[in-house]
């Protein structure tokens, strides 16, 4: 029986393996709607920035192995949504389909009920229906299906948003 993996914050150190995870999941499949890899320079600015703002990056490994990761950041800039994070949760090609985005949404969803958050957004690729009944049994909702929003691999993609309400986030 494979071990669970253990999840922990990331650490500057750690950003090559995330680039690698996003990447390959950007070149592969429609998790991503970026069409080129990302730099390894973007993507230590956007973990500084998340950072800087409190906003939590986790990893999961197994045997010193990076499998995944996840994080939160602003949904919106306005300042209207300051109680609404939109949150993104990547897992390496050979380990999908073990639990893992599980493993790693759980303490993205305890961090932004600890921060005061109300609302976590998830942006779905449609027909990821792995992900869309992940979010599902996490408590998540399907709140909006846009059509062909995105293109990529020569066809156009349809968008689906899942919203949970975070029980005990602050209400202004």
């Amino acid at each position: 029986m494979t071990p669970p993996p253990a999840v922990r914050p990331a650490t500057r150190a750690d950003v090559p393996s995330i680039l690698e995870i996003y990447n390959e999941a950007a070149l592969h499949t429609t998790a991503s709607y970026d069409l080129e890899p990302v730099s390894l320079a973007s993507r230590l600015e956007w973990f500084d920035e998340k950072v800087e703002h409190g906003h939590p990056v986790f990893l999961a490994e197994r045997g010193g192995e990076v499998l995944g990761w996840s994080a939160y950041g602003p949904f919106r800039s306005k300042p209207g949504y300051a109680f609404t994070a939109e949150h993104s949760v990547y897992v390496t090609a050979v380990a999908r389909g073990q639990g893992l985005g599980r493993a790693l949404m759980v303490p993205v969803i305890e961090h932004a009920r600890a921060a005061g958050m109300h609302v976590l957004i998830g942006g779905v690729d449609a027909t990821n229906a792995a992900s869309i009944g992940l979010h599902v049994s996490l408590g998540f909702e399907q709140v909006a299906h846009f059509r062909q929003v995105g293109r990529k691999f020569g066809r156009w993609l349809d968008l689906v948003f899942v919203q949970l309400l975070l029980e005990g986030g602050e209400r202004p």
